[in-house]
């Protein structure tokens, strides 16, 4: 993992922390090539060129920052998308392993 990534996730309670890492281990299996960890503007960021995908976590959930998510808001039904196209996923909820790999490649590649 990045240095500046780690340093970003280390200060989020432990579930986040949890759910942070399977969360990037989705988009690293999802993808062809391997996808470049950074942070962009304070925030984890994952790029493959100029495409990119974000996880932001919160307390109690993460944000997904994802081009496709608005493309597959009817699978992602019993989870809120913001107004801005993100997806949140609470610590509560199942993570839509399927959808957000789906979510991933269109995204990325």
């Amino acid at each position: 993992m990045n240095e500046q990534v780690k340093d970003y996730i280390d200060k989020y309670p432990c579930d986040i922390i949890d759910m942070y890492n399977k969360l990037r281990q989705i988009i690293f299996d999802s993808v062809s090539c391997k996808p470049e960890e950074t942070m962009w503007a304070k925030l984890p960021s994952y790029y493959v060129d100029k495409s990119f995908v974000r996880l932001i976590p919160f307390k109690d959930h993460i944000n997904i920052e994802a081009q496709a998510v608005i493309q597959h808001r009817k699978e992602l039904a019993g989870y809120k998308i913001t107004p801005k196209g993100m997806l949140q996923i609470y610590l509560k909820q199942n993570i839509p392993h399927e959808v957000l790999k789906q979510i991933f490649v269109e995204t990325l590649e």
